[in-house]
C-alpha cells in the first residue's frame, strides 16, 4: 500500500467569526501544492465542533467545488446526534467528497456494543467510504481493534481509520488485528511524527495537522519512503520532530498552527472560535524559532 500523508486542514474565519471561503481556498491550494496525499475537512483541527450544520454544508460545498478531486477529500461528519451524522455524511458524498471520517459521540463513556450499533446504523445508511476516527483523549473511550474488525467484516464501506493515540501500541494492535484479514484497510496515525513507525509496522501513514504549516515536509517524507532513501527518511523525521514542538507550546493546538501558517505567508485572519485564544507574545517567539529551524 502506498505511503500517504493526509492534511486535516484548519478552517479560516473572518474577524466576525464567519467562514472565510477565499482564505479557506488559499489553505486548500497551499497544502495541495505542497504535495499532500489528501485533505480532511472538518476534523478536530478544522474546529468542526464550533460550526452549525449550515456552516458545515457551506464549507463542504465550497471544498468539493474548489478541490475538484485534485486530491482525495474526506469530510469529518461526526456529531453528537446520530441522525445529523448521517445527514451530513450523505450530503458530503452527494457533493462529491471521496469519503467521510466519523468520530463517535463524546461526553458519555460508551460500551463497545453501543458503538458497534452506532456505526452499524451509519454504515447501513451512507453509500460511501467511511473512516473511523479514534480519539480517546477527546471522546473518553476507545474504539478497539476487535470492534473495528467486527465492523469491517460487516461493512465493505468502512475502509480505514485514524488512530489518534500518543503511544504507538494501540495502532500496532490495529495493524496486527485487522490487516491479516483485510490488507487494504487503511490505518493512519494521528500524530505527524509517527509516520515512519506507522509505515514500518504496516500502516498507511499519517493524518496530521502539522502539514497545514509545512506540507512539503510530509510530502518529502512520503517520497523518501517511496524511493527507499534512508538518509532522506531520517532527514524528514528530524524536520517533523522539530515541527512537533508546536504541540509543546500550549493548548489548544489550533491557534498555534494558524499563527505559524500566517508567519509562513498564508493570507488568513488570526481567528479561532471562542474560547480558543490567540498565542501569547512568548508563544509566538517560540513558533518563529521552530519555523526558522525547519526552513534552514
Amino acid at each position: 500500500m502506498k505511503a500517504k500523508f493526509i492534511s486535516p486542514v484548519v478552517t479560516a474565519f473572518d474577524c466576525k467569526y464567519n467562514l472565510d471561503i477565499k482564505a479557506n481556498q488559499k489553505i486548500w491550494d497551499f497544502v495541495i501544492e505542497g504535495g499532500v496525499d489528501g485533505i480532511i475537512l472538518l476534523g478536530s483541527t478544522g474546529e468542526f465542533f464550533a460550526l452549525s450544520m449550515e456552516e458545515k454544508k457551506d464549507l463542504i460545498y465550497a471544498a468539493c467545488k474548489h478541490i475538484n478531486h485534485r486530491v482525495p477529500l474526506i469530510v469529518g461528519t461526526g456529531s453528537m446526534i446520530q441522525e445529523e451524522t448521517i445527514i451530513l455524511s450523505k450530503y458530503a458524498i452527494e457533493q462529491g467528497a471521496d469519503g467521510v471520517i466519523i468520530v463517535a459521540p463524546y461526553y458519555f463513556s460508551l460500551t463497545q456494543d453501543s458503538l458497534e450499533d452506532y456505526f452499524d446504523t451509519i454504515a447501513n445508511s451512507v453509500d460511501g467510504k467511511i473512516y473511523l476516527y479514534n480519539y480517546p483523549e477527546r471522546t473518553g473511550y476507545d474504539l478497539t481493534a476487535d470492534l473495528m474488525l467486527r465492523l469491517r467484516r460487516k461493512h465493505d464501506n468502512i475502509v480505514g481509520c485514524k488512530d489518534t493515540v500518543v503511544g504507538f501500541a494501540h495502532t500496532r494492535k490495529l495493524i496486527e488485528t485487522i490487516l491479516p484479514e483485510f490488507p487494504d484497510f487503511e490505518i493512519y496515525s494521528g500524530y505527524d511524527d509517527n509516520f515512519a513507525h506507522n509505515l514500518l509496522s504496516g500502516g498507511s501513514g499519517v493524518i496530521g495537522g502539522l502539514t497545514n504549516v509545512a506540507p512539503e515536509v510530509g510530502s518529502g517524507w512520503v517520497k523518501a519512503f517511496d524511493d527507499n532513501d534512508l538518509e532522506r527518511i531520517s532527514y524528514y523525521q528530524k524536520k517533523m520532530d522539530i515541527l512537533a514542538q508546536l504541540f509543546d507550546i500550549g493548548v489548544p493546538f489550533v491557534p498555534l498552527v494558524k499563527k505559524a501558517m500566517i508567519l509562513r505567508g498564508i493570507p488568513m485572519e488570526e481567528i479561532s472560535t471562542p474560547p480558543l485564544q490567540k498565542p501569547t507574545i512568548e508563544q509566538i517567539e517560540r513558533i518563529k524559532n521552530i519555523l526558522m529551524e525547519i526552513e534552514s
